[in-house]
């Protein structure tokens, strides 16, 4: 019941403020002896409760209504009671603050200043005398609340919206981390995974035919576990530095282990490459790769470096079935979606000898490459 007398919003900075500077009032011009007598100050003290009633509810148009009229109460106490009740004006001062017209907060804020004007020109009392030096600052000071007011409010709705905006950009870096992890996880592991199942089929075959080749498989799976498990590490404490050169190495042996032979065509040595474009880049050969393991079929692959027109060039091509063999899966997308946050662009087309050509394409900039870690 309360909450419909009091806004709930603020009731902890504002109601135990209010109702001291309204007891005060009632005290002030009930202790003194005016020319309204008792039936004229309770109605203009009830005119200033309903205005300060509707001020605290309403905005817009209602709340000027209303805090000219709480003014206006005042005013009157002001002339009869004393100047010292237009001190209470700051009530209505701090009400209009919190409208959101310019234009209300500009008049209230006149009507503060002209309140007090009017109230010493009836009162035949100058403004500027030292008796009465005390309430030009204090009318200088309600006339600015307002705008101090409004400018607190419009701070507070701005961190607001910030405050919205960052707890979404937050969900969106969740969902971003989450698809880079499963990205990682296809990318990284899946691959590490299909290399210790065809190392399995194989040790399977020559179990009964040859234990020793049977054997060696074995233990080629048994590093390619340990290197899966450092995978698993370094996918756990974040994307860690891939040198291109080393991930070429490891696709060739994976190639190797399909049955793929790959030929690579380094003419010169590589442009100096930032860590992340690096390790970007090598992501990009191993999607490439996985891709070309489980879904060309091809028999030979080739991957040509060059550096051309300002650009670091990778062209990837195999002689498989080619893009109609299979779908893009997740590999195609993730590839796409790398060189698009490293600047650059990548192209997927039929290759001349009959399969699928991949050409990643990094614009070339200045800069020191970073230390690995």
């Amino acid at each position: 019941m309360f909450y419909k007398l009091y806004p709930r919003d603020q009731i902890k900075n504002y109601l135990l403020i209010d109702i001291i500077l309204t007891v005060f009032l009632c005290y002030r011009v009930f202790n003194s002896d005016t020319a309204l007598g008792l039936w004229g100050t309770l109605l203009v003290l009830l005119l200033f409760l309903a205005s300060f009633y509707v001020a605290l509810w309403r905005r817009g148009g209602w709340l000027l209504a209303a805090a000219l009229s709480g003014l206006s109460a005042i005013a009157v106490f002001g002339v009869y009671a004393g100047p010292s009740t237009m001190m209470f004006g700051i009530i209505f001062a701090d009400l209009l603050g919190r409208s959101k017209s310019k234009g209300h907060i500009a008049i209230g804020s006149a009507a503060i200043a002209l309140s007090y004007l009017l109230v010493f020109v009836i009162r035949q009392e100058p403004l500027l005398e030292t008796s009465n030096a005390i309430y030009l600052p204090v009318m200088i000071i309600q006339s600015v609340y307002p705008i101090v007011i409004y400018i607190k409010e419009k701070a507070k709705s701005l961190q607001g919206e910030l405050d919205e905006a960052n707890e979404q950009i937050a969900k969106y870096i969740q969902q971003e981390e989450r698809q880079r992890i499963a990205r990682d996880l296809h990318d990284t592991l899946g691959q590490t995974l299909m290399m210790i199942k065809m190392k399995s089929e194989l040790a399977t075959k020559w179990v009964d035919k040859d234990p020793s080749q049977a054997k060696r498989e074995l233990g080629e799976i048994l590093d390619t576990t340990r290197t899966a498990l450092k995978q698993v590490r370094e996918l756990v404490s974040d994307m860690k530095f891939i040198s291109l050169a080393s991930e070429l190495e490891h696709s060739a042996k994976l190639l190797h282990t399909a049955g793929i032979a790959l030929t690579i065509e380094n003419p010169e040595k590589p442009p100096l490459l930032s860590s992340v474009e690096e390790t970007m880049l090598a992501l990009c050969v191993r999607e490439a790769m996985t891709n070309i393991i489980k879904h060309s079929r091809a028999k030979r692959c080739t991957v040509k470096l060059e550096t051309k027109d300002h650009a670091f060039v990778i062209h990837i091509a195999d002689d498989g079935v080619g893009l109609a063999g299979h779908g893009g899966g997740n590999g195609i997308p993730s590839i796409l979606e790398r060189m698009k946050t490293l600047g650059g662009s990548s192209a997927i087309d039929p290759s001349p000898q009959g399969g699928t050509k991949v050409s990643l394409k990094l614009p070339l900039r200045r800069h020191e490459k970073e230390d690995a870690s």
